[in-house]
């Protein structure tokens, strides 16, 4: 490694570090890249290639304009989708490996979201699902894709924890894209798996939401996997 490779690396690292610590908070912006080269004593050109690693690592973001300028990212499960993209893209990670850690994920969250929540989230999941059933009547599928997601996020967002909510997001938003490279059909049981699921977690039945999501989710993901045995993705 070259010494500029070097002080691109500590230059990222640092800012990384700052990040993890607070000192750098979602949404603040960057000095400019004259003061950074200042601070890091390196040249503008040095600061500007270690901006742009960042950028492509998700910590921050380029804006133009007159309020433009380099700003800290918040928390974007995009991210987290397209890397998990990119390594089953490169073959790294298979199929089955990533539908069965969503299986493992869900079931764990529907089983926080029957202990932690409460009558308004439950009433927000079934509204997500009579939407979901709307868009399919009217045949739009992408609109559906879309709202499936909005349900599982919703889902996550009852447990209360952020992290959950983050790999709920990018599991089930990468499951979804991938099904439809693969020109896999909508499961035709989905919403009224959906609503029993709530309806348990109305009851406070862990045990019953659990299996059934699991069961549910087990045999979307066969389904899923067998189609693209047989198929060659679309182009995204």
């Amino acid at each position: 490694m070259t010494n500029e490779a070097r002080l691109f690396d500590s230059i990222s690292d640092d800012i990384r570090s700052r990040v993890a610590r607070g000192e750098l908070k979602p949404g603040q912006k960057l000095r400019s890249e004259r003061d950074l080269a200042e601070h890091y004593g390196v040249s503008r050109s040095g600061v500007r290639e270690a901006l742009r690693g960042l950028e492509r690592g998700g910590v921050i973001e380029l804006r133009k304009g007159p309020k433009g300028g380099t700003f800290i990212r918040g928390a974007d499960p995009a991210l987290v989708t397209q890397s998990l993209n990119d390594v089953i893209s490169l073959g790294a990670v298979s199929i089955a490996s990533l539908t069965e850690s969503r299986t493992i994920v869900m079931t764990a969250v529907t089983r926080l979201a029957c202990e932690r929540g409460t009558d308004a989230d439950f009433d927000r999941l079934d509204a997500s699902i009579t939407l979901t059933e709307q868009l399919a009547k009217a045949g739009d599928l992408e609109g559906r894709r879309i709202q499936l997601l909005s349900f599982y996020r919703l889902l996550g967002e009852t447990t209360g924890n952020e992290v959950l909510v983050i790999l709920v997001s990018s599991l089930t938003d990468l499951v979804l894209k991938l099904m439809s490279q693969y020109d896999v059909g909508p499961w035709p049981t989905t919403s009224q798996t959906h609503r029993k699921i709530v309806g348990c977690l109305r009851r406070r039945s862990g045990d019953e939401a659990v299996a059934l999501m699991a069961g549910h989710l087990d045999k979307l993901h066969a389904y899923f996997r067998k189609s693209a045995m047989k198929t060659t993705p679309r182009a995204p």
